[in-house]
């Protein structure tokens, strides 16, 4: 299978999940949720074997390795949540290895502390207010983490590793919204097409990292 049927098998399964596939019984769902992220698995290792693998390369891939056992096991919060959590990390680590300053670009530290500023304001007064106060520290780390890997996505200057962190940032932050302070029309169909789209973009960016 070549690379454009490879992209396109990944939409058509994604979309399957989406739009097709029951709630119910949950074993199925969890099967088709799955598969697009193992076909991104299998993109990544492509788009890394064209160049010369770096570090960032293994790290992105176990990253979204940890991203489906977070994907299959969400509806254990804790769980779920730590598994993403060190996908972020390795992905973190992974741009940090690619850090290219730029004084105009650092700029980005601004409007993505303000978002998660934001963000961790309303959830943790929320977590509270509902009496989820052992979720408050989880929580507040993984949106300092995930915070910290969009920053550093930018400052890898890959325009598809920074699309992709910004989508999983707002896939996230719709999923959290959803969750613990009120309803979102389509969260499920926003929520996912946009965490697909993001895990796929941070993938597709492993091409062009090809030194260092």
């Amino acid at each position: 299978m070549n690379d454009h049927l490879l992209r396109v098998f990944i939409i058509v399964m994604a979309l399957l999940y989406i739009f097709v596939i029951p709630n119910n019984p949950l074993y199925v769902k969890l099967f088709f949720k799955a598969i697009p992220i193992v076909l991104i698995i299998y993109y990544a290792i492509r788009q890394s074997k064209r160049v010369r693998p770096r570090v960032i390369h293994y790290l992105v891939v176990i990253g979204l390795i940890f991203s489906l056992v977070g994907d299959v096991t969400l509806q254990w919060f804790l769980i779920g949540l730590s598994a993403f959590l060190l996908g972020h990390i390795l992905y973190v680590a992974g741009f940090l290895t690619k850090w290219r300053f730029s004084m105009v670009l650092s700029l980005a530290i601004i409007p993505i502390s303000l978002f998660g500023w934001w963000m961790g304001s309303n959830l943790l007064g929320a977590l509270r207010e509902n009496g989820e106060g052992l979720l408050t520290v989880p929580v507040f780390v993984y949106i300092v983490v995930i915070s910290l890997m969009c920053f550093l996505a930018v400052m890898t200057r890959n325009k598809w590793a920074i699309l992709g962190s910004v989508l999983f940032v707002m896939s996230d932050a719709i999923l959290a919204w959803n969750m613990f302070i009120e309803p979102v029309a389509n969260e499920g169909i926003l929520v996912m097409g946009a965490y697909y789209a993001g895990q796929f973009f941070i993938a597709h960016s492993l091409k062009g990292f090809s030194s260092g």
